[in-house]
């Protein structure tokens, strides 16, 4: 494959970066539905946005660091280790997803449409949330 600074150490360093994303993605988009499903129940029942938000957030947390820890990633850290670390980003996703959501529904078409205001905001915690995790999982960024 030649040295990791040659043309094509490069090539199979971004190739690999691309398929794991795309195992993060496949790994996320499940437990989204996870979450946008509980979300979506917890609302109907009567719950605010966010306080509909918190608990089906945490629910989709787990499923996902089940997922990444069997499918994604390859743990370099002890379980319970990267576990801890993985709640502790997630929790900052949860608080940056929060306020975006809490400020989003601000605006008239958001406060009608909160599910459009949940996804933006899940777009923008999904970088977030890989680069961390890889970190937590592999001790590396990218």
């Amino acid at each position: 494959m030649g040295k990791p600074g040659h043309k094509f150490g490069r090539i199979a360093f971004w190739k690999q970066l691309f398929f794991v994303k795309i195992r993060y993605m496949s790994a996320s988009f499940i437990a989204t539905v996870v979450d946008y499903s509980l979300y979506g129940l917890l609302s109907w029942r009567g719950l605010s946005p966010v306080a509909a938000h918190i608990p089906s957030f945490s629910v989709g947390m787990v499923t996902n660091f089940l997922l990444q820890k069997k499918y994604v990633f390859e743990l370099q850290r002890k379980t319970h280790v990267a576990f801890g670390m993985a709640v502790l980003v997630s929790l900052g996703g949860l608080l940056l997803s929060s306020l975006l959501i809490k400020w989003l529904t601000l605006i008239p078409f958001f406060a009608r449409y909160h599910f459009v205001a949940k996804v933006g905001a899940s777009g923008l915690v999904f970088f977030y949330n890989f680069y961390l995790k890889r970190y937590v999982f592999e001790k590396r960024f990218l």
